[in-house]
């Protein structure tokens, strides 16, 4: 695993209170080739409610089937579909029969209602009665809002992030216009796993087949990033929307999930240094990475401490900051206004969506004149897609409001939530 921590400021005034922000680079290993992959264990949870009949579960079949061809004979896979209630399509297990497993994915036919919680909780049985050491991942795939069961994203969540401890990964994909991207992204979130849309059945394989590269080619399992900071430091925020939790006291449990091979991460943290009165280097925080290392089950974990050079006020004075987080600042800045921009949309305010969407826009401008040269073909390409997305608003108008908000949800997941990672779907076709 490749580590790196880059401070935008590494020299503080004497007894002057300062914040300093901090980014965190990780990229996973490379897969071993002469190596055997771990078994890969997948339980999809697929939405066969009303909604979903025709091309939309047509699609949703066919993407299944190329999937199981690319398994191999030992991996687990297993598949639920629900609608007012769950079933078991494809028990999970080992592909031995794979003529067999086809037939039945071919023979699904669509029902009635959606209840997700049905699907997912059934689901979750099957993935843990298989699961070995290397874990499972779910896959939710739905195009309805839930209309009976379990509701709510907190709820939701819960349960997904109870999972995620017992080494199962939740993604979802939102498949058309009618699903509630709220709740699929958070359960996502909480699942420490990714959150994709699909506005037809080609978009949907594609997604489909990304997350199945990720599987398959997954060198890094539930990797954790520890924050310890020293008496006095206050750690301010995780820019990125990542699941956090209260360890200790002075210490911050930041979860980053699964990684394929050479996936790289970007993390962005802020502190409060408070004044102090020693000139020379100070330690603010220390970042501790863990990780279980595939195929092997080795157990990794490095540590990098955080200094900080506490010098005269003239000499601070003069301190440029480090282009590079201070373009990932403002870049990180430009998402979260990406997700407002989202969230006006969900709510059918077309008006405040689009003045955010031109916010995110200029702050990605920012970021690029701040960027050194590296960065600044990714920023760029960012910018394209935000540009885009302003330009559908303009052509679909107030009509367009449901499909702008879930673009913009998926996109803000890829860059804040996955900062770093590849498009999935860019994956599969690359592939």
């Amino acid at each position: 695993m490749k580590i790196n921590a880059l401070l935008d400021v590494n020299l503080v005034a004497h007894e002057t209170a300062d914040e300093v922000a901090v980014l965190f680079e990780m990229e996973a290993p490379p897969l071993h080739t002469t190596t055997t992959r771990a078994q890969a264990t997948l339980q999809v949870v697929l939405d066969r409610s009303g909604s979903m009949s025709g091309a939309p579960l047509a699609g949703a079949k066919q993407a299944l089937v190329a999937l199981v061809k690319r398994l191999n004979p030992t991996d687990n896979f297993g598949l639920v579909t629900f609608d007012t209630e769950a079933h078991v399509v494809v028990a999970a297990g080992p592909l031995e029969d794979k003529d067999s497993v086809i037939s039945r994915i071919n023979q699904i036919q669509p029902g009635g209602m959606t209840d997700l919680s049905a699907g997912y909780l059934r689901g979750l049985r099957e993935a843990r009665r298989v699961a070995g050491e290397t874990g499972a991942t779910v896959l939710i795939v739905s195009d309805g809002h839930v209309n009976t069961g379990i509701a709510a994203p907190d709820d939701f969540a819960s349960i997904t992030a109870k999972a995620y401890t017992e080494r199962i990964v939740t993604s979802t994909l939102g498949y058309g216009q009618g699903y509630d991207e709220t709740l699929l992204a958070a359960i996502a979130r909480a699942g420490s796993g990714n959150h994709v849309f699909a506005e037809n059945p080609d978009e949907a394989g594609a997604a489909i087949a990304g997350e199945v590269d990720g599987l398959l080619n997954k060198t890094v399992q539930g990797a954790s990033l520890v924050i310890d900071f020293e008496p006095h430091v206050e750690f301010l925020k995780i820019y990125n929307d990542l699941p956090a939790t209260q360890i200790a006291d002075g210490h911050v449990m930041i979860e980053l999930g699964d990684l394929y091979a050479e996936e790289a991460r970007k993390v962005l943290l802020a502190f409060r240094v408070p004044a102090m009165a020693a000139l020379g280097l100070a330690k603010i925080a220390s970042l501790e990475l863990s990780y279980v290392e595939l195929p092997a089950l080795i157990e990794q974990t490095a540590v990098l401490p955080l200094m900080v050079n506490i010098v005269p006020g003239d000499e601070a004075a003069g301190r440029i900051p480090d282009p590079v987080v201070h373009s990932e600042k403002l870049f990180q800045t430009a998402q979260e206004s990406k997700r407002q921009a989202s969230e006006a949309f969900e709510r059918h305010d077309f008006e405040a969506g689009q003045r955010l969407m031109s916010e995110a826009k200029a702050r990605l401008l920012a970021s690029l004149d701040a960027a050194p040269e590296t960065l600044k073909p990714s920023i760029r390409s960012e910018i394209d897609d935000v540009s885009l997305l302003e330009e559908r608003s303009t052509r679909m108008g107030p009509t367009g409001s449901s499909t702008l908000s879930k673009i913009s949800r998926e996109s803000y997941h890829l860059q804040s939530r996955k900062r770093g990672r590849r498009d999935p779907r860019n994956s599969a076709n690359e592939a």
